[in-house]
């Protein structure tokens, strides 16, 4: 029979306790955390609720951001030129994948990247914009949903003159830059020359073009307001919403952010639906799938949204058929 001296047993016994948990580790590496490259023209702010979106889609496919997924901020505050940096950045950074913000934001990113995985939400026409082959199959790095639905320009144009029918001379607060606003006036002059309204165009691509514009309107005495689409619009809403408040002037949006920032009442896409829905590919794509692989979505959820509050400061009647057809009615 052999015998162990203590002093051997608890040498040996040590060297395996300090050996065995060394082992586990280097059978069990560390796992890695995604890192998500976040990239739009506007602010935490004025993109406080497409994140607030983005955050609950990544969360009901089980990624927490601080948890199991990180995720890389870069804001351009309403400066679009930024863009094209804060995109090389975020290649330089070596993210797993960028969530692009608007047409702008995929455009920068489209062209920092060709190999990064980039999902876009919020954009409009990619196709035209050169970013993708084709919408069912975008044959490269970037996909995405679209927000962009130019037709809604006509909408609203009737939305704001049920509300006043007598309305005979228009404002149209559009930047002239934008590919998505330019569609959407070929499609609101139209209606405008059917219906026998003027338009009078302001033109706006950055912030002091915007206050100048702004102060402008008044000089037309226009009866209504007609905000077409784009990024940077969408960033400055609330600088828009409440100038247009203080000029007592009936406007329609097109997206429901503007009504929550204090405009009157808005018809469009959803860009929080997108952005929700972008987690759904970002989720795959941190799986394994490929882009190109992942047709580009249009859009498939469009509010009528109405505030009560805004109508009423302006002494408008909200029209009873107007207010049945609404999804939802802010008193």
């Amino acid at each position: 029979m052999v015998y162990m001296r203590r002093r051997d047993f608890i040498t040996l016994f040590g060297g395996a306790a300090i050996a065995w948990p060394l082992a586990v580790r280097a059978q069990q590496p560390m796992t890695r955390v995604p890192r998500i490259g976040w990239l739009v023209t506007g602010s935490p702010v004025s993109h406080r609720f497409s994140l607030a979106a983005f955050r609950d889609g990544l969360k009901a496919l089980g990624h927490v951001e601080g948890q199991n997924v990180s995720i890389e901020y870069r804001w351009a505050e309403g400066n679009a030129a930024w863009l094209p940096e804060l995109a090389k950045d975020l290649v330089h950074q070596k993210v797993d994948i960028i969530l692009a913000g608007g047409s702008v934001g995929a455009e920068a990113a489209k062209h920092a990247t060709s190999l990064i995985p980039i999902v876009a939400a919020g954009v409009g026409d990619l196709v035209e914009l050169g970013l993708v082959t084709s919408l069912a199959r975008p044959d490269g790095n970037l996909t995405g949903f679209v927000a962009a639905a130019p037709e809604t320009a006509a909408k609203r144009f009737q939305i704001i003159k049920e509300i006043k029918p007598e309305a005979r001379r228009a404002a149209v607060l559009w930047n002239s830059a934008s590919s998505n606003a330019k569609l959407e006036w070929n499609v609101a002059k139209e209606f405008a020359a059917a219906n026998d309204i003027g338009v009078v165009l302001y033109d706006a691509r950055d912030a002091e073009e915007l206050r100048s514009a702004l102060a402008s309107i008044p000089q037309s005495v226009p009866d209504i307001l007609v905000v077409l689409n784009d990024p940077f619009m969408f960033t400055y809403r609330k600088i828009v919403a409440d100038a247009v408040r203080q000029l007592r002037l009936p406007a329609v949006y097109g997206y429901r952010e503007y009504v929550d920032d204090g405009g009157m009442i808005s018809y469009g896409a959803s860009i929080a639906d997108t952005y929700r829905r972008a987690a759904d590919y970002v989720d795959k794509i941190l799986r394994g799938a490929q882009p190109a692989e992942l047709p580009i979505q249009l859009p498939t959820k469009f509010e009528l949204v109405i505030s009560l509050k805004a109508a009423k400061e302006l002494g408008l009647e909200i029209p009873p058929t107007l207010l049945a057809r609404a999804d939802e009615v802010i008193e």
